[in-house]
């Protein structure tokens, strides 16, 4: 299956109506707060002469980051407005950004026939992606790591919506940033606990390490407080 045009369309919509500012999109944490140190978590099982494929990449943060840690990194976005701001801020070299339907099961195959057994990080996809989508999200991460690569995945818990509610209950209502991921009816932390680790199960990935984390993001509550989200992160292999 393929996502829905109305799910393509609000990805579409919020990347044409955010700037390229640095830490515009509330996600857009600087990668000492997030790929650093997933990356930590993650080398000590990782080949750093392979291919990392940053998934549901945005505009390119990370990706950028993790080019400096791997001897190569691809960013893929549903969104062709998120990979243009990805390439606008840099690419070339040992990165490069592509669109890619995670749920294009064909599309997936021709990434990894042209990389090769690759490693994978993924950054808060599966809790925001459609239900139906869900399972095939996480067989394009099986799909793109073979038998040899291995996947960093982290995603928002429930704790998340009290959070975000807590945010949005501000007296001033929801702050600026936060506000607009509510406009274009993006939903985060939309899937159970226990949902995402049956789904990399199903998928044939094998965990090998998982801890409790937080995604910390560009957006404050009123007090001055930065929104830091509950989240858990995985390192994945395939069976």
């Amino acid at each position: 299956m393929n996502v829905s045009d109305n799910y393509r369309n609000k990805w579409e919509s919020y990347w044409r109506e955010t700037s390229d500012g640095a830490g515009e999109a509330i996600w857009d944490s600087d990668p000492s707060l997030t790929a650093e140190p997933h990356s930590a978590l993650f080398l000590p099982y990782a080949d750093t002469a392979r291919t990392i494929v940053d998934l549901g990449c945005g505009n390119g943060t990370q990706t950028r980051y993790l080019a400096t840690r791997f001897e190569r990194a691809v960013g893929v976005d549903l969104s062709h407005a998120a990979v243009e701001h990805a390439r606008r801020a840099g690419s070339g070299g040992d990165v490069e950004f592509q669109q890619l339907d995670l749920t294009d099961a064909e599309a997936v195959r021709a990434l990894h026939e042209r990389f090769g057994d690759s490693h994978v990080y993924m950054r808060a996809v599966i809790h925001q992606s459609e239900p139906d989508a869900r399972a095939a999200v996480a067989c394009a991460v099986a799909g793109i790591i073979g038998t040899e690569g291995r996947a960093f995945v982290v995603e928002l818990t429930s704790g998340s919506r009290d959070v975000l509610k807590r945010a949005a209950g501000d007296p001033d209502g929801p702050p600026p940033k936060l506000r607009r991921v509510f406009h274009h009816n993006l939903k985060p932390a939309d899937a159970d606990d226990e949902e995402i680790p049956r789904l990399l199960g199903e998928a044939g990935l094998k965990v090998l390490a998982d801890g409790d984390t937080t995604l910390p993001q560009t957006e404050y509550f009123a007090d001055g407080t930065r929104i830091d989200l509950p989240a858990r992160w995985f390192v994945l292999a395939g069976k």
